[in-house]
């Protein structure tokens, strides 16, 4: 059903969802949520090695390039979201009650922790989720054989599955939506996947400074 650069794509997010799906399952068999810290370590370690057994696949981070101009407009897209993200939290723009990544211990913030989190989220989660949810999935969507569609020839359908899809996969549904709109418009209009994976990666490392100062956890 899915070819080796599907699988390429899809391995790698299926490795992070995986770990998500044993840390809540370590939880509801008594494990407590600050025991459980280092998991996104392992996790992220994971993904990185998936990446790289698969690196030979990603052919379009090897030889696309992001002009400035598209830089600029993958920059200010990053920063927009993150306003966004933490103004669209309404109840009912929530799904469920996230525990959070609380890096503290006894009131002390563990630096270590915090560097992997924001490691993680902003240099591979970004290139991983692109790579399923924009360069795959969406293209997919279109045709099996999903590299010969062109990013500015996705059809509406796809765009509209594949944003919310990638919005309902996060506890802010409707935060996540608006990136998911985001992202796939820059990769239709720059027709490189360095440009959401730009303004991904800005989105989430921003994200994480602004947590750590504002110690609201729970967005993590």
């Amino acid at each position: 059903m899915f070819s080796r650069a599907a699988w390429a794509r899809i391995l790698p997010f299926l490795t992070y969802i995986g770990f998500i799906l044993v840390v809540d399952l370590l939880g509801r068999f008594g494990w407590n949520a600050h025991d459980l810290r280092w998991v996104y370590a392992v996790k992220i370690s994971a993904v990185m090695l998936m990446l790289f057994l698969f690196r030979r696949h990603y052919t379009e981070l090897r030889h696309a390039k992001l002009g400035r101009g598209a830089a600029v407009a993958a920059l200010i897209t990053g920063v927009a979201v993150l306003v966004l993200w933490v103004s669209l939290n309404a109840d009912w723009m929530l799904i469920g009650s996230p525990d959070g990544f609380n890096p503290t211990t006894d009131g002390r913030v563990d630096w270590m922790m915090v560097a992997v989190r924001v490691f993680g989220a902003a240099l591979v989660v970004p290139v991983m989720e692109e790579l399923f949810w924009r360069s795959f999935l969406m293209r997919w969507i279109d045709d099996a054989d999903f590299e010969k569609v062109e990013p500015a020839a996705v059809s509406l359908k796809a765009f509209v599955v594949t944003t919310l899809l990638f919005g309902f996969e996060h506890n802010l549904w409707l935060a996540g939506i608006v990136a998911g709109v985001a992202f796939s418009a820059l990769y239709i209009r720059h027709r490189t996947l360095w440009s959401p994976i730009l303004a991904h990666a800005l989105t989430n490392g921003l994200l994480g400074v602004w947590i750590v100062y504002t110690g609201n956890w729970t967005y993590w």
